[in-house]
């Protein structure tokens, strides 16, 4: 099993995308070669707790497995707070890489350490690795389908992105994207033929509102069989699956579906039973292939 990449990177700029979005510069001494050349890369990073300057990370490497126990071999009060996020964009022959931050207003450790970032400081970064997620294959989802579907919500907006920037000409898409209110939208620069639908939650809280399920529900797709990529809470994503599966009528096997975060738990607490047979589904699903 391939050695699992590992590296400590540090901030060099901080803009905001949107009043909700942050977009943070790294720098690495070194970067494996595959970081930032796929769409839909995810990587893992490692925040430092609260009075340390950087993250304390295992002394060896080794592959996902043994890293991962020797990282959980960290006495819990030094352990780093460890969160997944997608690579944005790497800046073409260089070690630099951009990712992109939802500013959610809470207290959790990547909102509240992206709020006060500064220049110099410094994260762990694990992967890009196969044991954690596969990318999706853009050349291999348009030659298996007519179009492109993508939804998801601010979480899944970085990832959405580097899909979008990644279509070949012509290649035809449709977005449904969930954000706050009209001042989170985007731009994405692609050569594709892309339809983007901003839905708005307009003063409801990420998490309860039903209106992206609903938008896509009373949405006229194009003609032809779609691939689908979809992304964000655990529940809508959810229930937007059943709806493509059973009023839709489209084959599971055509969509690609992660819950990023799950309203009111956090990524440390235990999954519940729906998390559980979520997981067993797509192990099943990828198992038949």
């Amino acid at each position: 099993m391939a050695e699992l990449p590992v590296s400590l990177i540090q901030v060099t700029d901080i803009t905001r995308v949107t009043p909700h979005m942050a977009r943070v510069t790294f720098d690495a001494d070194q970067l494996d070669a595959s970081v930032g050349q796929t769409p839909d890369q995810q990587v893992k990073l490692c925040f430092p707790l609260p009075g340390q300057r950087v993250p304390v990370l295992p002394d060896e490497g080794g592959d996902a497995t043994s890293w991962y126990y020797a990282f959980l071999a960290i006495p819990e009060d030094e352990r780093p707070t460890m969160r997944s996020f997608t690579v944005r964009r790497r800046v073409p022959g260089t070690n630099t890489i951009e990712i992109d931050f939802v500013l959610h207003g809470e207290t959790g450790p990547a909102t509240r350490w992206a709020t006060s970032a500064r220049p110099g400081d410094q994260l762990g970064m694990v992967g890009p690795s196969a044991a954690y997620a596969l990318p999706i294959s853009i050349d291999d989802s348009i030659a298996n389908s007519d179009w492109l579907l993508l939804i998801g919500d601010e979480t899944a907006l970085p990832a959405i992105g580097t899909l979008l920037e990644a279509l070949p000409e012509g290649a035809r898409a449709l977005a449904y994207i969930e954000v706050a209110d009209h001042t989170e939208r985007q731009s994405f620069e692609t050569n594709g033929d892309v339809g983007v639908n901003w839905v708005f939650r307009n003063g409801t809280a990420a998490g309860q509102s039903d209106v992206l399920v609903d938008t896509v529900g009373k949405a006229e797709f194009l003609p032809g069989r779609p691939f689908v990529w979809l992304a964000g809470e655990s529940g809508t994503v959810r229930a937007l699956r059943r709806h493509l599966v059973d009023d839709r009528g489209l084959d599971k096997r055509s969509i690609a579906f992660s819950g990023y975060w799950r309203f009111k738990l956090t990524q440390d607490d235990a999954p519940t039973e729906q998390d559980m047979a979520e997981a067993q589904e797509r192990l099943a699903e990828a198992t038949a292939e």
